[in-house]
């Protein structure tokens, strides 16, 4: 079968690799959309330490199902289902306390352990999710992104009629935006590209700001009546951004982290206690597949307004590469087989 092979950093293509058989409590599909995530650029680019090589990529995944387990009672041959990248040990301290998202012995598609950028892929039953068939195949690839999004709003207990600022307005930044409107929350999203600051709009963003052009925290003082906002959403990773949060959040507010930063960031420890802050890590998602599908299903949340780009199996290694030179240029590319 044809799979996205990763010889090594920059080292990318459509390669022949022997077909996978269906495991002992496994389910085998055909991969039918994929989508294409940071953690694939990062692997491509060799900016990701958690990578090892060669690797197949891949685990934003949907498929048919080809093969279920004799005793199977739910799944039949034919199903759409979507893949839980997030393998976990159910073991350890925080699988024990049903985080399994943040398991000390995880493996993440992809990252860890070889991918589903292939045409077949074989995957444990408890992890595989059935779907509507009437989804289109490229929507179903952004089920696995929005639960990275909606993890990080239900980290930080985002109630309705508070003010979520949501720093980094990427895919799962504007996720998030669109998520906290479901809750009737009221989002502030903050990026210094305009062109980002305007799609948020379109996708019901009342509030933006850019805090190059702008005094962000008098424009988010303006906003909440001077309260600041009640909750932040990190969305970007970026060092800049993650220190300006902590002057974005009211006292007694919570943030939480999602975007990864590229080193370690010097921040204000006093601010937390003087704020009383609720700082929250947030990382993957747990038991959040079924409610992405369904907001999906019901378009109230509208992933396919994120999507820039839709691409055959085999144009994806020239647009990882692509991705790599001009991330700009790109939210998120869906590929369908």
């Amino acid at each position: 079968m044809n799979a996205i092979y990763l010889q090594s950093p920059g080292e990318i293509k459509v390669q022949q690799v022997p077909n996978v058989d269906r495991r002992e409590n496994e389910v085998l599909i055909k991969v039918r959309s994929l989508g294409i995530c940071g953690s694939d650029i990062g692997a491509y680019m060799g900016t990701n330490p958690l990578v090892s090589y060669p690797r197949i990529i891949g685990h934003e995944v949907a498929g048919e199902v080809i093969e279920v387990s004799a005793d199977e009672t739910e799944l039949v041959v034919g199903d759409h289902v979507v893949l839980e990248p997030y393998v976990y040990c159910g073991k350890c301290y925080p699988c024990q306390n049903g985080r399994t998202n943040c398991c000390e012995n995880l493996t993440v598609l992809g990252v860890h352990i070889d991918g589903a950028m292939s045409e077949y892929f074989s995957h444990p039953r408890h992890l595989v999710h059935k779907v509507p068939a009437d989804i289109p195949w490229n929507l179903l690839a952004m089920v696995e992104p929005l639960t990275i999004s909606m993890h990080a709003v239900k980290r930080s207990r985002v109630k309705k009629g508070e003010h979520v600022v949501i720093t980094g307005s990427g895919p799962i930044g504007l996720l998030a935006a669109q998520y906290a409107l479901t809750l009737e929350a009221i989002p502030i999203v903050v990026d210094p590209v305009e062109e980002r600051l305007a799609f948020a709009k379109k996708l019901g963003v009342k509030h933006t700001i850019n805090p190059v052009a702008a005094d962000a925290v008098a424009e988010i003082k303006n906003i909440t009546n001077g309260r600041m906002a009640e909750v932040i959403i990190e969305a970007s990773g970026n060092a800049a951004a993650i220190r300006s949060s902590i002057d974005y959040v009211s006292y007694s507010g919570r943030t939480s982290l999602v975007g990864w930063p590229k080193s370690e960031i010097s921040l204000p420890t006093a601010l937390f206690t003087k704020k009383e802050l609720d700082i929250v890590g947030s990382r993957n998602s747990f038991h959040s597949f079924p409610e992405s599908v369904k907001l999906i299903a019901e378009n109230r949340v509208d992933v396919a307004a994120v999507i820039t780009k839709t691409i055959s199996f085999e144009e994806v290694p020239g647009l990882v590469s692509d991705i790599a030179k001009q991330p700009g240029d790109y939210l998120k590319v869906v590929a369908l087989l």
